[in-house]
C-alpha cells in the first residue's frame, strides 16, 4: 500500500462535479481530504490517495484528464 498527497485546484466548471467521490468509486483508492477551501468560483484541496501504486497512478491520470 502507498499514500500519495496531491494539491488540486478547481476552476468554476469543476467545482460542482463530484470529483473526489468518483475517484473512490472508480478506482481502488481511499480518499482523504486533508485541507480544502472551495467556493462557487474556484477552490483548492490537499488530497491523500491511499492504495496500491498502480491504482493511485490510474486515479491521478484520471484527475489530469479532467483538467
Amino acid at each position: 500500500m502507498a499514500i500519495m498527497r496531491l494539491s488540486l485546484r478547481f476552476t468554476k466548471k469543476l467545482v460542482p462535479k463530484p470529483i473526489i467521490y468518483q475517484l473512490g468509486h472508480d478506482f481502488k483508492v481511499v480518499t482523504n481530504i486533508r485541507k480544502a477551501n472551495i467556493d462557487e468560483d474556484l477552490g483548492w484541496m490537499v488530497l491523500e490517495l491511499d492504495g496500491e501504486m498502480d491504482e493511485i497512478d490510474r486515479a491521478v491520470e484520471d484527475l489530469a484528464k479532467q483538467g
